[in-house]
Order: structure tokens, then C-alpha cells, then sequence
């Protein structure tokens, strides 16, 4: 039996494992690890979506397979929820379809539209799934830089000129994780000409649609006309509603784009378990303020913990939305690179981060900052940042002489 399988050895090790395995030991040793790294909600779902959970539950009719595609009523609730919040209206039977949140759909459209060798242009640095959902699929990814210092359609136009075969498709993220970075209409009407133009798919991922701060609302790429020529759109439930461990989400826009995505996971699945695509209707149906209460948290949080590292010297971009801040490693630091840095944040200050560089070389240099706790904890996490950079470290001395004591009584 070979000692690798083909796909397995196109997986890299996993960047993230690193630190999570030191954080596991700290906890373990009994440190108070304030964890920033995985943008893992930690907010509870509003009490009127659990209560119709608890309700359709109840229900032994719904305990059953359900549908690969998705509920009718959780399709038409999709498809009015693009018409309230952007104004496109869809055909909730052709162009709507669940899926297990955004992550799995985005993979499955992978395995169900590529072919071996064919080319995906995605952005560096990039939410994972985005890069190695098609190359799980067989693609051949070439990265797009992303950042303030780039100009990404320019970019794009040349990585588009110099690739051998023409790009199959191109995703997109904004807001994005992990820059933060945010795109205007204006912006998507340039993808939208330019794809049609060269025939490349676009497959969006607008995950953060509802957690923005400044500004107008971020937007759809479905909104530019002619966009469902040759777009797809994924979102999720798991932001908007704090229901990431419900794993619902969905995906709308071109229908045969739509169709192929159908015609794999009904090969695959039997749809999330139906209370919970009832109790997702009852989010996208229901009173929408807790959209603007969970928003509000995270501005919060936002406003709390920047200040708290400026404060402590390290100044970090405002985010203008997501639930992350895209740190620049403070100069003193940036030889040892991003992964190095987040170890030693953990070990030094006990806050956890996300190293930039498992999101893409391009993510070098930089550490991504889930805002996951409540402000009394970041406030806590700024202040022992703010001890570690200032060499005022009151956390990591006592271990110091702690391990010291033990050097001298054993030697």
C-alpha cells in the first residue's frame, strides 16, 4: 500500500496544527490561554431560532433523511432574503441550493465543475477551503496576490494573460477572511465584464456579508447584470445568526452551475437535518435585529481590542468588517516570521493567534486576530501583549523562574 495517497500528498501539513498543539499544552498545564486564533463564534444563536429547532424536532416526521438540495420552504427563504438585502430576485427551484454551510459547497462545486489540470485562480492569502477545495479536486491553483499593496484586478488580468490553460474560475471573498478587506459594486461589475469576457466561472464567498462596520453594506456580486452568466454566490448562516456548529448554509446564482453542484451532493448527502433547516427559515424569515446586535458585539469588541494594542504599541489596521483584525508582526519581530511570532505570543503573552502564512505565502508577515471573546477578555489579552512587547512580561517570568529552580535542583 503506498505510503501516501495521491490527494493526501497534495495537502501541505497543516500550519495551524502547530500552534493549536502548544495551546492544548498550555491549557493542560494550567494557563489561561486567551484563544484569538479560530473565528469560532462565541455568542449564542438568538433564542427564537433554538425554540424552533427545539419545536421542529419534537416533530418524529422530521427525524428522517431530508433533502440533498435543501428544504422548499429554507430555498424560498434564501431567495427572499437576496431580494430584501440586495435586491436580485432568484428562482428559489433552479438557482438555490442548501448545502452544509458554505465550506462544503464551496468543495463539492469544486469536485463537480474541475478537471485534472485545470487552472482556479484564487487569492493569497486565502480562507483555505478556497485554494484546496480544488486542488482536493485535482485543479492547478495559481495565486492572485491580495492586500493593500496590490492592485488585485491587475493582477488577476495577468495571471488570466500567462496561464496555460485559460483559468476555469476565479473565487472571490469579501469581506474576506483573513484580510478583512472589503470590495464595492464597482469593483464586481470589473469581475463580472472580465470573466464573461474570457468565459471564467466566479465562485464568490460572501460568508461576511452582515458583519461590517463602516460604510455601506458590502455587496453582491449577483447585483451587477449578467453576473448569473457566470456566477455562483455561497453564504452561511454561521456569522450572520453565531449558528457555525449548525453547518448550514447555501449557494445561489448561475442554475447550472447550481445544477452541478445539485447533481454531486445527492450523490453525497441527505441535506442538513431537517429541524435545523427549519430553524434556519425561522432565522432568514424571523425579526432580523439580531443581525445588528451580533454586528454591534463584534464593533465592539473591535473598537476595544485595536485601541488596547495601539495602546501597547502595536499599531493594527481598523477593520471595516469580518470578526477579524489582519495584524502587520510588529518590526522587531518579523525575522522570525508569522508562525514564529504566534508561538511566541502564546507562550509569552498566553494569547493565541492564526500565523498569516497558513493562509498563503502572501500571508507572511502578518497574524490574524479572531475577535471571539468579550471585550473584558480582550481588554485582558491587550494587556498582556502590551507586558510582552514593552519586555514588562509578568506572565512568562514566573515560568522563567520557575523552570530555573528546577535546572538548579536537578544539576
Amino acid at each position: 500500500m503506498p505510503e501516501d495517497f495521491y490527494r493526501i500528498k497534495r495537502l501541505p501539513p497543516y500550519v495551524f496544527s502547530e500552534v493549536n498543539a502548544l495551546k492544548a499544552q498550555a491549557r493542560a498545564a494550567g494557563r489561561d490561554v486567551i484563544d484569538l486564533g479560530m473565528g469560532n463564534p462565541d455568542g449564542p444563536t438568538p433564542p427564537h431560532i433554538v425554540a424552533k429547532l427545539v419545536e421542529a424536532v419534537q416533530n418524529p416526521k422530521t427525524h428522517g433523511y431530508s433533502v440533498s438540495r435543501g428544504i422548499a420552504g429554507l430555498r424560498r427563504a434564501c431567495a427572499g432574503y437576496y431580494a430584501r438585502r440586495f435586491g436580485v430576485e432568484l428562482d428559489s427551484e433552479r438557482e438555490v441550493i442548501v448545502t452544509l454551510g458554505s465550506k462544503e459547497g464551496l468543495a463539492n462545486l469544486a469536485q463537480a465543475i474541475t478537471a485534472p489540470g485545470d487552472i482556479v485562480l484564487v487569492p493569497n492569502p486565502c480562507y483555505p477551503i478556497h485554494a484546496f477545495g480544488f486542488i482536493m479536486a485535482g485543479a492547478s491553483i495559481r495565486h492572485v496576490p491580495m492586500g493593500p499593496e496590490f492592485d488585485f484586478l491587475g493582477e488577476l488580468k495577468k495571471a488570466v494573460r500567462h496561464s496555460v490553460p485559460a483559468p476555469l474560475a476565479i473565487v472571490l471573498n469579501f469581506p474576506a477572511n483573513p484580510t478583512a478587506q472589503t470590495a464595492d459594486l464597482g469593483f464586481y461589475e470589473e469581475i463580472v465584464a472580465f470573466c464573461r469576457r474570457h468565459e471564467i466561472v466566479v465562485l464568490s464567498d460572501i460568508a461576511y456579508a452582515e458583519i461590517y462596520f463602516d460604510g455601506k453594506p458590502p455587496p453582491s456580486i449577483l447585483e451587477v447584470p449578467g453576473a448569473r452568466d457566470v456566477a455562483v454566490e455561497f453564504s452561511s448562516l454561521s456569522k450572520t445568526y453565531s449558528m457555525a456548529g449548525w453547518r448550514i448554509g447555501f449557494a445561489v446564482g448561475n442554475a447550472r452551475l447550481i445544477t452541478a453542484l445539485t447533481r454531486v451532493k445527492s450523490y453525497l448527502d441527505y441535506g442538513a437535518f431537517t429541524p435545523i433547516q427549519v430553524a434556519a427559515t425561522a432565522a432568514l424569515n424571523g425579526p432580523q435585529d439580531c443581525i445588528t446586535e451580533i454586528r454591534e458585539r463584534y464593533r465592539a469588541r473591535r473598537d476595544v481590542f485595536i485601541d488596547g494594542l495601539r495602546q501597547a504599541g502595536w499599531e493594527v489596521p481598523t477593520p471595516d468588517a469580518t470578526m477579524f483584525a489582519w495584524a502587520p508582526i510588529p518590526p522587531a519581530f518579523r525575522a522570525i516570521g508569522s508562525l514564529g511570532f504566534s508561538k511566541l505570543l502564546l507562550e509569552q503573552a498566553n494569547v493565541a493567534v492564526s500565523p498569516g502564512v497558513g493562509f498563503g505565502e502572501y500571508g507572511e508577515g502578518f497574524v490574524r486576530i479572531a475577535l471571539v471573546e468579550n471585550r473584558q477578555r480582550l481588554r485582558q489579552a491587550a494587556r498582556n501583549i502590551k507586558a510582552f512587547l514593552s519586555g514588562r512580561n509578568e506572565i512568562a517570568e514566573p515560568r522563567r523562574r520557575g523552570q530555573n529552580s528546577a535546572a538548579v535542583a536537578s544539576g
